[in-house]
């Protein structure tokens, strides 16, 4: 029963990669990018902590930990210039990120 768990599991991390790897390619406001690379590198957060499960380790939950202070970083940054962005032009896409040249 614990392997089904588990295919359950991996099964959801996939589906949330694809959404968010669509959204990523699709969309072109620079937030909502922002939140489809959060949303694949929480998938992959998943396929760690659920490999880390079936293989009985605990490897996979430090390497969460380190993709967690990897994305609050990304987020920072991103949404420093997201922000820049947008009060320079509001409506930008991510197209407009040439903006930031000077």
């Amino acid at each position: 029963m614990g392997n089904d768990v588990n295919i359950g599991y991996l099964t959801l991390s996939a589906i949330l990669f694809g959404v968010g790897a669509i959204g990523l390619l699709v969309r072109r406001n620079a937030l909502v990018m922002l939140m489809c690379i959060e949303l694949m590198l929480n998938a992959v957060n998943l396929t760690f902590v659920t490999f880390g499960s079936m293989l009985n380790d605990i490897t996979g939950q430090v390497v969460v930990f380190f993709v967690l202070v990897v994305a609050a970083a990304e987020v920072v940054v991103g949404l420093g210039i997201i922000v820049a962005v947008a009060r320079r032009r509001p409506g930008a896409t991510a197209d407009d990120l040439r903006v930031l040249r000077g």
